[in-house]
């Protein structure tokens, strides 16, 4: 029998009812990894929705966003367009790299792994996608769709920002921009592939899954496969 590993007393699990309006998450995200960065504050993640908005990260192409029907961001974070609201579950990760490898390119594809199991709890297969950033999965019409997305950014060795999924958001908000650059592939949700569509139920599952994929942060070398690519 594998026994699953305890949950990390390092690390503070943060899981908020209300939505947070995004400029007061941002300040809040960036205080604590200063705070991490000092020694006066652990580890966080930070599990929480937004009112509808849309972000820009470094990358974003003015010309991706179409409809600026809600308001628009500055993320400071990598990538492009994202839309965030009610209905998806957003992560955001202040973990010290620092204390665990100093791999950014380990973080990312282990944070990806982690969404994909917490998805798998909750009935959706979902996968990576060879040049594509996000996590997939098939949609009811079998077409490929993304239900994930992240994004990260590093100061200090600490991260900032994360990940988002999509449990049961409003998919017509998307219209608003090109999500993530990307226009050949459809969003999907949870609710919509007709699998579990509950946020707690999700909350959960990425809690069992956490301990797992902290444990997998370390410097990898040249290769993924030295810290497990496949899990």
């Amino acid at each position: 029998m594998v026994h699953p590993l305890p949950f990390p007393d390092q690390v503070e699990w943060r899981v908020d009812a209300a939505p947070v309006d995004y400029p007061q998450a941002l300040a809040d995200m960036e205080a604590r990894a200063a705070a991490i960065v000092t020694g006066d504050a652990r580890e966080r993640v930070w599990l929480l929705e937004h009112p509808p908005l849309y972000t820009a990260g470094t990358s974003a192409d003015p010309a991706e966003l179409i409809d600026p029907r809600f308001p628009v961001h500055d993320a400071g974070r990598g990538g492009r367009y994202t839309y965030h609201g009610p209905g998806q579950r957003i992560g955001y990760l202040n973990i010290d790299l620092a204390q665990r490898g100093k791999d950014v390119r380990n973080f990312v594809h282990h944070l990806e792994g982690w969404m994909i199991a917490a998805l798998g709890d909750l009935g959706v297969a979902a996968r990576r996608a060879e040049g594509r950033i996000g996590i997939w999965t098939d949609d009811p019409r079998g077409r490929e769709a993304k239900i994930g997305a992240l994004g990260i950014r590093v100061r200090r060795w600490v991260t900032l920002h994360g990940f988002s999924i999509n449990v049961d958001p409003d998919l017509s908000h998307f219209g608003g921009i090109v999500p993530c650059g990307i226009s050949d592939y459809p969003v999907t949700s949870i609710a919509a592939l007709g699998a579990n569509p509950s946020m707690a139920a999700l909350d959960a599952a990425l809690k069992a899954h956490f301990p797992a994929f902290l444990s997998r942060l370390a410097r990898c070398g040249s290769g993924l496969e030295q810290c497990g690519s496949a899990r």
